[in-house]
């Protein structure tokens, strides 16, 4: 596993994980797909090399499925959840042919991916900073020159990206709105979410296939409003590494604060 590890003042380290597949991480074994347990199990593992017993976990977007999906596994091991661009699961299809149509769709493009394997295209700098902003609107190019740092590699051709392309087939985790509700409850108070205004999360933005953020939103706004803490705040889905300001004094004072309801 690929990590950065870094102090924060001097009460507070923070260990960054690279995925199986992403940035600096080995990639899967030749006919193994990428499925969301497995990068569950990936953070169990960072944990016991660390020897960490409790510790804060914060994810943001994909990463935000695989913290929630680690606590609600191993509550007695989070102190805090911190979720970025993401409500602690990976959105689900309610309509069971569109749940079929999704998991038939997984597999054939694995298979797909498999069968067109080649070595990596080289880019130049410019070309590949320009492809990824290409496929992430909501990116700047400040951050994803940061985002290439260990996203690509310096090959004598150029950047080679380096990701593993299975992942856009990972095998995902569905659970039902009610199933979410009653995971959220288990560790209430201590959860902390912060949606951009204009990311991917917002209710009147959303495709009508996206109809699952609505039902757990409401959720939030009925069952869970006094249990979880749900910021919203100016900027797109990457407003963490294009403008960090706008959530590191949240972050901050949620970390730090004894009562997580006290300082927000």
């Amino acid at each position: 596993m690929g990590e950065n590890s870094r102090n924060v003042q001097t009460n507070c380290r923070y260990v960054a994980m690279d995925f199986s597949g992403h940035g600096l991480s080995s990639h899967r074994p030749a006919g193994s797909p990428y499925h969301l347990l497995d990068y569950v199990s990936d953070v169990r593992r960072v944990a016991a090399a660390l020897r960490w017993r409790r510790f804060t976990l914060m994810g943001h977007s994909m990463g935000g499925s695989v913290a929630g999906m680690f606590t609600f596994i191993y509550p007695e091991m989070v102190d805090k959840l911190i979720l970025l661009e993401n409500l602690g699961f990976l959105l689900a299809p309610e309509d069971t042919e569109a749940w079929l149509k999704s998991k038939r769709m997984a597999i054939d493009r694995l298979l797909s991916i498999e069968a067109k394997q080649q070595a990596p295209r080289a880019y130049s700098p410019e070309a590949a900073l320009q492809r990824l902003l290409e496929a992430n609107r909501h990116l700047t190019a400040e951050g994803g020159a940061i985002l290439l740092q260990r996203g690509a590699t310096e090959t004598p051709a150029g950047l080679v990206y380096n990701r593993d392309m299975r992942v856009r087939t990972q095998s995902r985790e569905y659970l039902t709105v009610e199933q979410c509700v009653k995971l959220l409850q288990k560790i209430k108070d201590r959860v902390l979410i912060i949606l951009a205004q204009d990311g991917l999360l917002v209710p009147h933005k959303l495709e009508s296939r996206n109809d699952f953020v609505k039902s757990l939103r409401e959720a939030f706004e009925c069952t869970l409003k006094e249990d979880i803490q749900l910021v919203e705040v100016p900027g797109s889905h990457f407003v963490h590494l294009n403008e960090p300001e706008v959530v590191s004094g949240i972050i901050s004072n949620f970390m730090t604060a004894q009562n997580t309801r006290a300082r927000l």
